[in-house]
């Protein structure tokens, strides 16, 4: 490529180094300049621009990028159409991204015009999903260099298969029915979140002999994928897992692994079969090590002891606050980690109930119900506000330009609530603690309720959902950990999550407000009336 100065009267052909406001409008960065164009530009009085001239062996930008995302996309993934530079890949199916780092380094080393970043590798992806990006950095890229590149590696995205899954709870004699009911529960709904279900569970004693019974009836009935959860956590390749797995036939391919919860995993074989003894912090639904290893084994993905001991950089996926930091004998005075909380604002839906309006857009005090939410979710301490559009996304983006948001657009909104909640909860970056789902028709909470909920938030002390509550009645926005958003992600229709509360008791945490307005949803014009004919009241 020639970068230079020219005059106007010559750029015909060439390309835009720089955004230009001529005659008939902006003229973008790249834009290919016209003969029209030049006439605009002198009439603005540009004599001279700064332009691109291609050199032979140059490749535009936007088709660069094409070929490079159509190079990638490997099985599961597709490429979308390149647009300024960018080639955006997607998933098309739901399982485990496979991506090679070195084979990206060596991609991003053939030249500094070409980039291509990715999800970490074997992260769970879902239909849809951004996985990977394309970008040409400058207008064009070489094509000696391009060439290169396209063969340095592929994205693909193994698919969850369907298993056998058994699962064998042992018990001692102090050992809580309601404990046993609980791991199996929490196990099954890892397993839902994978496209998987148990299949069959047996509870023995926590004895070498009976493990091992249960093993080979497991293998005899064609259980292809066999749990083992001890009523005690395993120690020692001689302690009563391994051992009762050991004298069954099978035989055990490593014990330990280097992730932080996790520790104490044990992944073994029986005739074909894989067999994994579950550390105890698989209790809990919070992610740890066992959630890496049983996603990839649902994924057809071979791991290995190569593989678990591979999984020390980034393992260190959580500390809990009520001991010492990772087994020290002394906390130390560090500023403790303030959660990080993402909103997601529903505003997608049709409001058949309010008639032919949207009820979103009814004013009320002066503004739209759906900026209210808005500008009261900004005034809290939340960190970061996604909204989902649908329903006349254009009028809803309308009434909230100005404000720090992102949107995301739904186009199967008249699908049900569960769509726009899937495709909100996509967005919601990797950093991200917990997520507070809040509906766009409810205009009367405030940030000081808002921010009640937030500082309840404490997953590791029985506050990983927190539901608020007006005279022991449940109402929203009801603030979720990020480590419940893989079920999330199953919803079907017009169901929210909130059977979830259900499952998991112990995790949620009631918090009372002092008025009604967790209970108030403007979804219908007599509902509407009402608010309007109550005294001001901007929260």
């Amino acid at each position: 490529m020639i970068y230079e100065k020219v005059d106007t009267l010559k750029a015909e052909g060439t390309y835009l180094a720089h955004s230009l406001k001529s005659r008939s409008g902006r003229l973008g960065k790249g834009h290919k300049i016209t003969a029209r164009d030049i006439d605009d530009l002198l009439a603005e009085g540009l004599k001279q621009i700064v332009s691109i001239r291609m050199e032979s062996g140059d490749i535009h930008e936007d088709n660069a990028a094409a070929r490079l995302g159509e190079a990638v996309s490997g099985a599961g993934s597709s490429p979308s159409t390149a647009f300024t530079g960018r080639c955006n890949i997607h998933s098309t199916t739901h399982g485990v991204l496979c991506v090679s780092p070195s084979e990206i380094d060596a991609l991003n080393s053939v030249d500094e015009a070409i980039t291509l970043a990715t999800l970490p590798p074997f992260s769970t992806v879902y239909p849809g999903q951004l996985i990977g990006t394309v970008k040409i950095i400058p207008l064009a890229a070489p094509e000696q260099a391009l060439s290169r590149a396209e063969g340095k590696t592929q994205l693909q995205v193994k698919a969850y298969q369907k298993h056998k899954v058994g699962l064998i709870l042992t018990r001692l004699p102090q050992t809580k029915t309601s404990v046993l009911e609980k791991t199996q529960t929490v196990v099954n709904q890892r397993l839902k979140t994978c496209d998987n279900e148990l299949n069959t569970t047996l509870t023995v004693a926590h004895e070498d002999l009976e493990i091992a019974q249960a093993v080979e009836r497991l293998r005899s009935e064609n259980h292809d994928l066999i749990m083992i959860f001890g009523a005690s956590a395993i120690v020692d390749r001689q302690d009563s897992l391994p051992a009762g797995l050991v004298l069954a036939g099978g035989t055990i391919e490593h014990f330990g692994m280097p992730v932080d919860p996790g520790n104490l995993l044990l992944l073994g074989e029986h005739s074909g079969a894989t067999v994994i003894g579950l550390p105890g912090c698989a209790r809990s639904p919070k992610l740890n090590g066992f959630d890496w290893v049983l996603q990839r084994i649902l994924a057809k993905i071979d791991v290995t002891k190569k593989d678990l001991t591979a999984m020390g950089c980034g393992g260190l996926l959580s500390e809990i606050s009520t001991r010492p930091q990772p087994r020290e004998k002394e906390i130390t005075e560090a500023m403790p980690h303030k959660p990080k909380i993402t909103a997601l604002l529903l505003a997608a839906g049709q409001s058949r109930r309010m008639g032919h309006k949207n009820k979103l857009l009814q004013e009320w005090n002066g503004k739209p119900l759906v900026k209210w939410v808005a500008d009261n979710l900004e005034a809290s301490s939340i960190d970061h506000t996604i909204v989902v559009t649908g329903h006349e996304a254009d009028r809803v983006r309308d009434c909230l330009a100005g404000l720090d948001l992102e949107f995301v657009y739904n186009p199967n909104f008249d699908d049900g609530l569960s769509t726009s909640l899937i495709k909100g909860l996509m967005s919601v970056s990797a950093d991200s603690d917990a997520v507070l789902i809040c509906l766009g028709d409810m205009p009367t909470i405030s940030k000081d309720q808002l921010n009640t909920l937030i500082g309840s938030f404490d997953p590791e002390n029985a506050a990983a959902i927190c539901v608020p509550t007006f005279e022991g009645k449940k109402g929203n926005p009801v603030l979720w950990s990020r480590n419940f958003i893989p079920e999330m992600m199953n919803l079907k229709g017009d169901s929210g999550a909130r059977h979830l509360l259900g499952t998991y008791t112990e995790d949620v945490c009631e918090i009372p407000m002092s008025d009604i307005a967790i209970l108030s949803d403007i979804d219908t014009p007599e509902a509407l009336q009402a608010l309007r004919d109550e005294a001001p009241n901007a929260k």
